[in-house]
């Protein structure tokens, strides 16, 4: 029996809808001001158009959190999912800017850092995030530019 952690683990759970998991796929909270801006940074940055985003408060963004025994109602990680696997908190974040290609790969130097004191920091800025950016009244509205790379 797999396990949510196992690669493309996703598939065989009955509450996730199917979904194109070929790219990489980044769920974030799209009431949060400050996760709204980390995905814009991606998109200005992703010359390659690599990344899929999904907002957190859609119906496949919240059952992937669940999937992943994650509260869907409280984002405490955003979740990257690449090649079916999931990566949360600092390691999320870590390969999600690798994935954007020289200078943003040097970011992997932060892979140095002891997880459990990467993933405190990580912790710490997503608890306040908030207190730091804000709560916007409405999700996250991609432009029309880039709306084709947004699920949900």
């Amino acid at each position: 029996m797999s396990g949510p952690r196992d690669a493309y683990s996703f598939r065989s759970d009955a509450g996730v809808p199917a979904f194109p998991d070929d790219q990489p796929l980044i769920i974030f909270d799209g009431e949060c001001i400050f996760c709204s801006g980390w995905v814009k940074f991606a998109l200005k940055h992703d010359k390659s158009r690599r990344y899929r985003f999904l907002t957190a408060q859609s119906p496949l963004g919240e059952a992937l959190y669940r999937h992943y025994g994650l509260d869907s109602r409280d984002y405490e990680t955003n979740i990257f999912i690449d090649k079916g696997i999931a990566h949360f908190k600092s390691d999320g974040s870590i390969r999600m800017i690798a994935g954007l290609g020289f200078p943003w790969s040097l970011v992997t130097v932060f892979r140095l850092l002891p997880r459990a004191l990467a993933d405190r920091l990580y912790e710490f800025i997503a608890r306040n995030r908030l207190r730091i950016a804000g709560r916007s009244s409405s999700c996250f509205v991609p432009t029309a530019e880039v709306r084709s790379r947004f699920l949900g």
